[in-house]
């Protein structure tokens, strides 16, 4: 499996047969070049094609590139595949794999912030108590030993505990909260983006029956006479 890096759709890009999802002019666009779809999928997954968890390596690729990418720009998926075309549908059975997975990765951020936060509620009432407890001790044992230098660093050192037990809430709320909404908004641009296979034909015409998927979620197979479309006919 082989990756590069995200470029602008031109018509430099057309020249081989595809199908899947028309590119969107000045677009900016992930590649990536494996031998079979397949590779694109974590191998010990045994949920149905929709639901197939993207390799990790293929998905570190697709996720890094698009976060260096400015944050308003229209993302798209080409997939070089080292065959010819199969299924008749089978960049749509990709694309909604690909989608499907980016979308739960999507929920689950953001599950993980509501849970975030809710953590961040209840760290907050706590630290809220045990800053006024501490105050209010170290007021109290400082009132007991007037005049002494122990007890303004008795209530000095309750202080500064209190303080201390508001950290957590303070962490969740400054800094931990939005780098995780990021992460689910970058997965909804990653979940609607056009996805298109773009075939190499360096393989038998027959490779395709070893390839994820092997059958249409449909029933249907490839057929010889199937013609993708091409970049420049789509776009």
């Amino acid at each position: 499996m082989a990756y590069s890096g995200p470029m602008t759709n031109t018509s430099g890009t057309n020249d081989k047969p595809s199908a899947g999802d028309p590119i969107p002019p000045k677009c900016s666009v992930i590649e990536v070049h494996v031998d079979e779809l397949k590779q694109l999928f974590n191998a010990i997954d045994p949920s149905p094609f929709r639901e197939k968890d993207l390799d990790p390596k293929a998905e570190e690729f697709i996720v890094g590139w698009a976060k260096d990418l400015p944050r308003d720009a229209t993302l798209a998926l080409v997939v070089d595949l080292d065959r010819k075309a199969g299924l008749p549908d089978e960049a749509a059975v990709l694309r909604e794999a690909i989608h499907e997975f980016f979308s739960q990765r999507a929920q689950a951020y953001r599950r993980r912030l509501r849970e975030l936060l809710r953590v961040g509620r209840t760290s907050l009432v706590i630290g809220l108590v045990a800053l006024a407890s501490a105050i209010a001790l170290g007021d109290f044992l400082a009132g007991l030993m007037k005049g002494s230098r122990i007890g303004e660093i008795v209530r000095e050192s309750f202080t500064i505990g209190g303080w201390v037990s508001m950290w957590r809430p303070l962490e969740i709320f400054l800094y931990d909260w939005w780098p995780i909404r990021a992460e689910a908004r970058l997965s909804d641009r990653l979940a609607a983006m056009p996805v298109r296979i773009r075939y190499l034909n360096t393989k038998e015409p027959d490779a395709w029956r070893g390839d994820w998927p092997a059958v249409s979620p449909r029933g249907e197979r490839a057929t010889g006479d199937a013609q993708p479309q091409t970049l420049n006919q789509a776009s």
